[in-house]
């Protein structure tokens, strides 16, 4: 029989957090919602797809300077020494970022976007100080934007261990070649820098052959080769990049922590990246869930609403026991890294790796359906957030992968304690 831990159900937000929510949710409606719509329709007045608007750019910069002078500003750093960020408890900044799932430009407005986060976590964790002065610091102050290169097009990026890109040490610089697809975030103009995972150590042991080394978007040999096209759509100027490394140089102190630490960074990284992911999901569905709502109470067939409907009620009943379901999973998984650590809470990030974005595409695909046909255009911003919601299922590991670790964690726990 599993014994229960009281002390995981401890999940509520914390006194000192509270203030900080009820200024994110200022921030989101007086700041943020009023100039989204203006925002996403000043792409189709660009010359250049992969630029940004000079308007779109002021009203960027202005929620953000709103966002600093409100305080709100780095506070998904859980470990920082207090003079860059708020420094919340990941299960505190799994309720907040409940809202920013709700508000596309929130995140970013608030420094708090992907890859950034996960990029700025990685440099303030093993940079050295040299790297932190450089990349770290205009990436805390929101002046540039990053990205991270690992996926490759002709092997499976699941596994971390069949990285093909080579670094090759020659003097005093390492000589990269070979080619990354789907880095999110490459297109940006303002994207700057690359953490780039490398094969240094072809001989190492498979876990020591990879490195991950600070790559300038702009040093020569970088050659980014198109926009990919996710669900028909480029997501310009952000982007998801193919890139080609051809000769890159870059200098031997651009490597993060040393050579064959690649593998072991990458699972820094990754933890907080995979929670970040699903605490605004949580928000991505509440507010899929709230378009149904309003939908059905709306929209008259065979003489009464479609909220009267007993299927479109089972559709409600449903999606918010199932939001409720995740939610109280994440909450978990977030307390658990606060208190025993990532390494020990790493079944719970599985879990809610497969678990939250499946759910999210349920209650879209719910509220999809009440749209009738117009859930499927672009009119109600469902369509677009059913496709990135479908790219999380693949993004910072597959579900197969994490089910897998899922069961071998199992395994070893209740039958085999030596499964591998």
């Amino acid at each position: 029989m599993t014994t229960i831990n009281q002390e995981l159900f401890q999940l509520a937000m914390s006194e000192e957090a509270r203030p900080l929510m009820d200024l994110v949710k200022k921030h989101c409606e007086e700041n943020i919602a009023p100039i989204q719509q203006e925002f996403y329709d000043l792409h189709n007045e660009k010359e250049d797809r992969w630029s940004w608007h000079p308007r779109q750019l002021e009203l960027l910069e202005g929620a953000k300077d709103k966002a600093r002078e409100l305080g709100l500003w780095n506070f998904f750093l859980p470990d920082n020494d207090g003079n860059i960020g708020e420094a919340l408890t990941n299960l505190d900044y799994a309720y907040i970022a409940d809202d920013l799932g709700k508000y596309p430009l929130a995140s970013e407005s608030m420094n708090c976007s992907a890859p950034d986060t996960g990029n700025m976590e990685v440099l303030q964790q093993v940079g050295t100080p040299e790297q932190k002065k450089e990349w770290l610091e205009p990436l805390l102050n929101g002046e540039i934007r990053s990205a991270y290169a690992m996926t490759e097009p002709n092997l499976a990026s699941s596994d971390a261990k069949n990285i093909s890109t080579s670094a090759v040490l020659e003097g005093d610089e390492w000589v990269i070649n070979g080619e990354k697809f789907y880095i999110s975030g490459a297109g940006d103009p303002r994207c700057k820098i690359m953490i780039t995972m490398v094969k240094t150590s072809p001989d190492a042991h498979p876990s020591k052959q990879q490195s991950q080394i600070l790559v300038p978007k702009d040093n020569p040999g970088v050659e980014i080769l198109e926009g990919m096209q996710v669900f028909g759509h480029d997501h310009a100027p952000q982007g998801h990049m193919h890139i080609k490394f051809n000769n890159v140089r870059v200098p031997k102190d651009n490597i993060l922590l040393g050579e064959g630490r690649g593998f072991e960074i990458s699972q820094v990284r990754l933890g907080p990246g995979r929670i970040h992911h699903c605490m605004r999901q949580i928000g991505v569905a509440e507010r899929s869930l709230e378009k149904m709502l309003k939908r059905v109470k709306e929209r008259v067939a065979f003489g009464k609403t479609l909220a009267e409907q007993g299927t479109i009620m089972a559709d409600i009943a449903n999606s918010r026991i199932e939001i409720e379901q995740a939610r109280l999973l994440v909450l978990k998984a977030a307390y658990m890294m606060d208190t025993v650590g990532n390494k020990e809470a790493r079944a719970e990030i599985a879990m809610i790796k497969v678990s939250v974005p499946n759910m999210t595409l349920r209650v879209i695909d719910r509220a999809l359906q009440a749209h009738g046909g117009g859930g499927v255009t672009t009119d109600f911003g469902l369509a677009h957030q059913w496709a990135s919601s479908r790219t999380l299922r693949l993004a910072d590991g597959p579900d197969e992968v994490h089910r897998v670790a899922v069961a071998k964690m199992e395994l070893r726990k209740q039958v085999r304690p030596d499964f591998n």
